[in-house]
């Protein structure tokens, strides 16, 4: 293990800078309690000729913690359910995944009764 990845172990640790998440590849199976990183900074939009504002929710995830992040994968933060909208895409290093979120809404039309 490099120093730069035992520092980011360190980073992902620290209460203050992370945050707990439960993880579930492709919204089905066991889910995963990890640490991530959660950005929501303002996003530019256009729409036609109108440039609009967005709110938007990006996180960091180890590359450790979920190797095979794909778009579709799910994240619980706090009680609020997200997708992973988009390709993920890996740091320099290879340590870190950089990921889109969009709020997850279950399937009204899907049958619950199992």
């Amino acid at each position: 293990m490099t120093a730069f990845a035992q520092a980011l172990d360190v980073v992902f640790i620290d209460p203050n800078l992370s945050t707990p998440a439960l993880y579930q590849q492709a919204g089905i199976g066991v889910e995963q309690a990890l640490r991530v990183m959660r950005r929501s900074p303002d996003r530019m939009v256009e729409f036609g000729a109108a440039r609009l504002v967005s709110d938007s929710v990006v996180l960091d995830v180890r590359i450790s913690d979920c190797p095979e992040l794909a778009a579709g994968d799910r994240f619980e933060i706090a009680g609020e359910v997200f997708v992973v909208q988009g390709t993920p895409q890996r740091d320099r290093e290879r340590l870190v995944w950089t990921v889109e979120l969009l709020p997850w809404w279950p399937d009204p039309h899907a049958d619950v009764t199992g």
